[in-house]
């Protein structure tokens, strides 16, 4: 048996190789560590500059709605000393009924003093006022009707056919300028137009800077926009109360069927449905249906509820079943995925301890599926509360100029208040009010998420 040992030279060049390969080796793992790392840093910087850019158009979106909409919170109106004179409110007493007179009798006496009480000349009434209040306004006194809003005077008749005893006293009442002089006063239209351009007078225009320069015109807060309707004879005293209220009535009908009806169909899908080609079809139904554009539950609404079931057309009541249709897949996906994300450890221990099947799903699982449904369903709402489409196919871009009572009554929605605003002819009067609708209905829908979050926070269980 024979042994070769290596030589010095053999073993140097073997510890030459190791070294060589050793050295290679730590190359390359220097070099990938140098490019991962670049990567890494390449990637944080591409979602930081994400991130910026997107909070950057959140800024200059928001930015962009509150600098138009918050001047149009305040409106320039004018405090006037209205002295309801009798020689011009000359109608007599309210009538009352006599004895032996028929209902039919009374009536028409009541008519003809309604039909004298609108023959009163209000705006002198409304005139005297203004020269009560800057005598020097006497010389301009056929431009002074062009000061205030057309519905003022009817305000003043309604005042007196409610409460008759005004005659002969002297009431203080805020008026609200004119559209277009709202306009021209917070500087909305360029005055370097020429006349046959402007929507006022000389003579008006002239009048208006010199009431407001003396202090008779003020900047006061707008509460005319949360009470009023809309209006078209009267801009000035347009208001999104009506377009509020059929939103809150479509809310209201969207919650009492669309959560109830799409988180019941999410626990018997999740728990007690067979697994079976039924059920799957179902499940990819309604995730398909979570897809649909808006425009198309819409038409559905038109043809279903209108149509064939021949709803009242534009009543809150047929927009509240459209968006509840519209938001059902979103609650049952988001109720299945709460559902999903309680532990299995939870139903076997509440079986294994005697409980039945509905007592394990009810007392058990939905009590910590609760956060996530609630979350899940708020969310639901509030991108209920925004959709526009589905309303204008329903006939809900109606003009409307009455407060709805009922999820019966005509009605509109704020989205698409916003709409109708956002085309109106008195464009640089209305886009500051359709910027003020859109910081409401921002408002609204910040609200429904944040109390969203809060509810997920309050009653959320970590495994």
């Amino acid at each position: 048996m024979s042994t070769s040992n290596s030589s010095p030279l053999d073993q140097s060049f073997d510890s030459q190789s190791a070294a060589e390969l050793r050295e290679k080796r730590k190359r390359m793992i220097e070099s990938s560590l140098s490019k991962r790392h670049r990567k890494e840093k390449l990637f944080r910087r591409f979602g930081l500059a994400a991130v910026i850019s997107g909070l950057f158009f959140v800024v200059l979106l928001f930015g962009s709605i509150l600098a138009k909409g918050l001047p149009a919170f305040w409106q320039t109106s004018i405090s006037v000393p209205v002295y309801f004179d009798p020689t011009i409110v000359n109608v007599g007493a309210k009538p009352v009924q006599r004895a032996g007179e028929s209902p039919a009798q009374f009536q028409e006496r009541y008519v003809a003093w309604q039909t004298e009480m609108g023959m009163v000349d209000w705006d002198a009434l409304l005139v005297n006022g203004l020269i009560k209040k800057d005598p020097t306004l006497a010389a301009q006194r056929d431009e002074l009707p062009s000061i205030y809003t057309d519905s003022e005077s009817y305000r003043l008749r309604d005042m007196v056919l409610a409460n008759p005893s005004l005659i002969g006293k002297t009431e203080d009442i805020k008026l609200l300028t004119d559209a277009n002089v709202d306009v021209w006063l917070a500087g909305n239209i360029d005055r370097s137009l020429s006349d046959d351009q402007q929507q006022l007078s000389p003579e008006v225009r002239q009048l208006a800077d010199s009431m407001e320069a003396k202090g008779i015109i003020e900047n006061t807060f707008n509460t005319n926009i949360f009470t009023n309707p809309d209006s078209r004879s009267a801009p000035a005293t347009s208001g999104l109360a009506g377009a509020f209220m059929g939103s809150l009535f479509m809310m209201l009908i969207v919650i009492f069927i669309s959560i109830p009806i799409g988180v019941a169909s999410a626990i018997y899908l999740e728990e007690f449905a067979p697994k079976n080609i039924i059920t799957d079809i179902i499940e990819v139904n309604i995730n398909n249906l979570a897809a649909v554009p808006s425009i198309v539950f819409g038409l559905l609404g038109a043809a279903i509820f209108i149509g064939w079931m021949q709803l009242p057309l534009s009543a809150p009541l047929v927009g509240g079943l459209v968006l509840s249709l519209m938001t059902l897949p979103t609650v049952i996906i988001t109720t299945r995925a709460s559902l999903k994300a309680v532990p299995p450890s939870i139903r076997q221990a509440a079986l294994g301890l005697g409980a039945s099947r509905i007592q394990t799903v009810f007392h058990h699982v939905l009590p910590l599926a609760l956060p996530g449904i609630m979350t899940g369903s708020i969310i639901g709402v509030a991108h209920a509360l925004g959709e526009t489409a589905p309303l204008l196919l329903i006939g809900m871009s109606a003009f409307v100029a009455s407060i709805p009572s009922t999820p019966l009554d005509q009605a509109t929605a704020l989205p698409v208040q916003v709409y109708l605003w956002q085309g109106n002819e008195l464009r640089n009067f209305f886009e500051g009010r359709t910027a003020a609708a859109i910081i409401v209905l921002l408002a609204l829908m910040i609200g429904l998420n944040s109390l969203a979050i809060w509810l997920r926070k309050k009653f959320e269980v970590r495994w």
